[in-house]
């Protein structure tokens, strides 16, 4: 059984359509970010970067649990428990670039993209444009290396469009004020659309729903999502 820690955003989404998708029986526990649960001492013996997602497989290597934390790791050990949705082997190294690529570059820049546009004061031009812009940059990588492919690796569905589509399912708010924000990737939009109407990917939308999650964008919230902009407590 996976114990899947969770909240509704676009890294722990990837690990959820996997889990949809090899119909992996799975709990879901959730992890009120907003309310700071990510800092439990609970949830920081899971992953002691205090992040969602996190998983422990209680039938891991040698039939002990274990836990795996970050989304990225998450897909590779879940792909090589399962044998699913890694390719080919001879394409093992592309595999390994892309998904490092989306997980040190296009998740990363399009979260602070949004933070920058969303949550950071007023004021904040420089690292806006900044930010903005190398997430424009990823977008248009990514939309090259597609062109006249449907995939990102080799010519079937794996754990690199996964992790795509995490992010992608944010352009909105990445490319805050856009009318179509996927319509300068027409290739990135295909790569998407496709992933999307997979029956899995309403599925892995689902996860969660159940739960009351915070939704108020509070001091409490700010100082849970964003601590390292607050001194620490006496």
């Amino acid at each position: 059984m996976i114990r899947f820690y969770f909240h509704p955003t676009p890294n722990p989404a990837k690990v959820a359509l996997f889990l949809e998708e090899a119909k992996l029986p799975y709990e879901t526990v959730p992890v009120d970010t907003s309310k700071g649960v990510q800092h439990t001492p609970g949830f920081r013996a899971i992953n002691p970067n205090g992040k969602v997602p996190a998983i422990v497989d209680t039938d891991g290597p040698g039939g002990r649990a274990t836990r795996v934390f970050d989304s990225t790791a998450i897909l590779i050990y879940l792909a090589e428990k399962t044998g699913t949705f890694l390719g080919r082997p001879e394409d093992r190294p592309e595999l390994l670039s892309w998904l490092l690529f989306l997980a040190s570059g296009l998740g990363p820049f399009s979260g602070q993209a949004v933070h920058f546009q969303h949550a950071a004061p007023a004021g904040s031009d420089y690292a806006v444009n900044r930010y903005r812009r190398e997430a424009e940059r990823h977008y248009q990588v990514l939309n090259d290396h597609l062109e006249s492919r449907t995939f990102i690796v080799g010519e079937t569905y794996t754990i690199a469009d996964m992790s795509a589509w995490g992010w992608l399912d944010r352009a909105s708010r990445v490319l805050k004020g856009a009318d179509n924000p996927l319509g300068a990737y027409p290739n990135l939009k295909h790569l998407f659309d496709t992933i999307d109407a997979r029956p899995a990917a309403a599925r892995a939308r689902d996860v969660g729903k159940e739960h009351p999650f915070k939704r108020i964008n509070d001091d409490e919230t700010k100082r849970a999502l964003f601590p390292s902009n607050y001194p620490p407590a006496n």
